[in-house]
């Protein structure tokens, strides 16, 4: 594991950055709201998928969140501060891959919908696309459309049990496959039972299923 602080001009701070790795695609993995870069690893994410870590498959880029400030200044420390470095530590640009949890969902897919020439897949948990995307999904038309739909893909995942109802998490990950699937942006929606809650264990499950398929 490596650690860097990544100073963000526009949040006035640094943020922190867990690299887990040697080699393979790179994976910028976000954690809950409020949540810290070392989440991730406490939790049994980053032990999860271990295997593909230590056979060079995949380079997971856990990062802080941000979200009681700015998402303007979050979204600016990712691109300006995150990638650069993601990149120099890779070698060279290459395409990144996003995931994350719960609001950390949110994140992943956002980015994929502004900057899809950087990040043009995400893995998303249990996410609540309701504040901001689903809208601007929504409203995709013409050439800009035409863009999204040869560049991103979407993985929209979540359970059924509990907590995935009171947070929103359930209807909003099946409204934004809707629209994604309305708009002929590609997705997959994969909905686990209803004895899958919205809890780390089944996050640890699902990445642990999912994320061989992109690395």
């Amino acid at each position: 594991m490596r650690h860097a602080e990544l100073y963000s001009p526009a949040i006035g701070a640094a943020g922190n950055v867990l690299v887990f790795g040697h080699y393979g695609r790179p994976v910028l993995a976000f954690p809950a709201e409020g949540g810290s870069a070392g989440d991730w690893d406490s939790q049994g994410m980053v032990h999860a998928v271990g295997g593909l870590l230590d056979a060079g498959r995949c380079k997971l880029y856990c990062v802080d969140a941000f979200d009681s400030g700015d998402r303007g200044a979050y979204e600016s420390w990712v691109i300006e501060q995150v990638v650069p470095f993601i990149h120099d530590d890779l070698g060279g640009p290459q395409d990144v891959l996003t995931t994350g949890i719960s609001m950390g969902a949110y994140h992943a897919a956002n980015f994929v919908l502004r900057r899809a020439d950087l990040f043009p897949a995400a893995i998303c948990l249990s996410g609540n696309y309701d504040f901001g995307i689903t809208g601007e999904v929504a409203g995709f038309h013409g050439d800009h459309l035409d863009w999204i739909r040869s560049r991103a893909t979407f993985l929209l995942v979540c359970g059924q049990g509990m907590w995935e109802d009171t947070t929103g998490a359930l209807e909003s990950t099946k409204r934004l496959a809707w629209l994604l699937g309305e708009k002929g942006i590609r997705h997959e929606l994969d909905l686990w039972g209803h004895d899958v809650p919205h809890d780390w264990p089944s996050w640890r499950a699902q990445i642990a299923h999912h994320l061989p398929r992109f690395c």
